[in-house]
């Protein structure tokens, strides 16, 4: 593949294209580990440029694939990363694909080990610390220096409403990026570093919501921005408040799955009628956990399949039955993951999307049409609305003093969601910022600053 024009700098004076400055030997990098998408910033040319994580690409999906294939005398399993790892499981390499990594911290899977097949086993914890190498290795490469300095992103709450567990996720995300060689991290939340993005691009104090909306949280915060403050280490006065939920792009994908493909496995289909009774539900859990990335593999254990072998009866339409079964003896948990998410997206860009399902059985198909996905996704979307408007009440603010929404983050691409949010503080400016780069860009920014660059 041929590498595309390299991404612009982020400056105080905006956005510039291409790049010719060179990178300066300061030894510190700017790291947003999404649970979706990943970016590195440098500094570059007295602002920041993004690192191309994979050819021709600023951002990288967070995704790491175990090959199973690996020799045996090597020690550790070969891994891919991001689009090379979903190509290989789009493909059907034998191995193990592992996405939205950065929700389990602060749970208790992070010390529990899952299989990676050929008797191989992993932590989580260290599928988290692997790719955090990469993206370190990538950008040493890039820099032509080791980095020993760090400021990562982070949610306002990796955890909702539970203090020790979110405190207990960023110190693993902390002990990760020091045992893959940084001894210097700093954190900055990731919706602060977008506004630090959006404060490069104008020349007035403004007040500005900002909403991050990724694959895994859905933060907010009101911030004062300007140019007099540019360049600030310490920006605690101006931030006048920060909220969030635990609510965003895997969730909308786990109800899309949910509404348009997984009924056509038999979710939320009734049982053949008895006599005497009333028809009730087919078990819900196996298509909760199908549509749950960092589950998916459990529905493939033996006694799991065992068990779903053994509910044939349950279903009125054989045909459910089979896809079902269909899906857990060819593993095709990820694959019609992928697909929802795909379907999200298309609605985000086109309004509708068609789902093909020919994986699953030949001419299968699924139809996902905006108002649908809006349906599917309400209850989550009406949190995330609250939280917004929270947000601002927590300053003491009426929600005319806003001057600016600044949307982020790859769900914002959802219309419903952006105008729902928008419709809360309907004489603020909508700006849009680079869905998956801004809260790299930002970081990179408050880096320069911290590290005094």
């Amino acid at each position: 593949m041929q590498s595309s024009p390299a991404p612009p700098v982020a400056t105080s004076a905006g956005l510039r294209a291409p790049r010719p400055e060179r990178l300066e030997g300061v030894g510190f990098v700017a790291i947003d580990f999404g649970t979706s998408n990943s970016a590195v910033a440098l500094p570059a040319g007295g602002g920041v440029r993004l690192v191309a994580l994979e050819p021709g690409h600023p951002t990288m999906p967070t995704a790491v694939f175990y090959r199973a294939d690996t020799p045996p005398q090597q020690l550790e399993a070969e891994r891919l990363y991001g689009r090379a790892a979903l190509a290989a499981y789009v493909e059907g390499l034998d191995g193990r694909l592992m996405r939205s990594m950065k929700s389990i911290l602060g749970s208790s899977l992070l010390d529990q080990s899952t299989d990676i097949g050929c008797g191989r086993t992993v932590r989580y914890r260290d599928v988290v610390t692997g790719y955090l190498r990469r993206l370190k290795a990538v950008a040493e490469a890039e820099a032509g220096q080791t980095l020993t300095r760090v400021v990562l992103g982070r949610p306002v709450f990796f955890v909702d409403d539970d203090p020790v567990r979110d405190a207990r996720a960023a110190a693993a995300l902390e002990a990760a990026a020091r045992q893959v060689g940084f001894t210097e991290v700093q954190y900055q939340f990731e919706p602060i570093a977008a506004a630090l993005d959006h404060e490069s691009h104008i020349d007035r104090e403004q007040l500005v919501l900002v909403a991050d909306i990724g694959g895994g949280t859905s933060d907010f915060s009101l911030v004062r921005v300007g140019p007099s403050r540019r360049g600030r280490a310490e920006r605690r006065d101006d931030i006048l408040a920060n909220h969030g939920v635990h609510l965003a792009g895997t969730d909308f994908d786990r109800h899309v799955e949910l509404a348009s493909i997984l009924p056509l496995l038999g979710y939320r289909t009734l049982r053949p009628a008895r006599p005497g009774e009333t028809p009730r539900e087919v078990p819900s859990g196996v298509y909760f956990d199908l549509a749950t990335w960092h589950l998916i593999n459990t529905v493939y254990a033996p006694a799991r399949i065992a068990e779903l072998r053994g509910m044939k009866g349950w279903y009125a339409d054989p045909r459910h039955h089979a896809r079902l079964m269909a899906t857990v003896h060819e593993r095709l948990g990820h694959a019609l993951a992928a697909a929802a998410e795909q379907a999200k997206i298309d609605v985000a860009l086109q309004g509708r999307a068609h789902i093909g399902l020919e994986l699953l059985e030949s001419g299968l198909q699924a139809e996902l049409q905006e108002d649908q996905a809006a349906r599917a996704i309400e209850a989550d979307l009406e949190r995330i609305v609250q939280a917004a408007a929270e947000t601002v009440r927590m300053a003491g603010m009426p929600p005319a003093a806003v001057d600016v929404l600044y949307f982020t983050g790859g769900s914002t691409g959802l219309r419903p969601l952006v105008d729902r949010i928008a419709a809360g503080f309907p004489a603020a400016e909508r700006v849009r910022g680079d869905r998956f780069a801004s809260v790299a860009q930002g970081l990179g920014l408050h880096a320069r600053v911290v590290y005094g660059a």
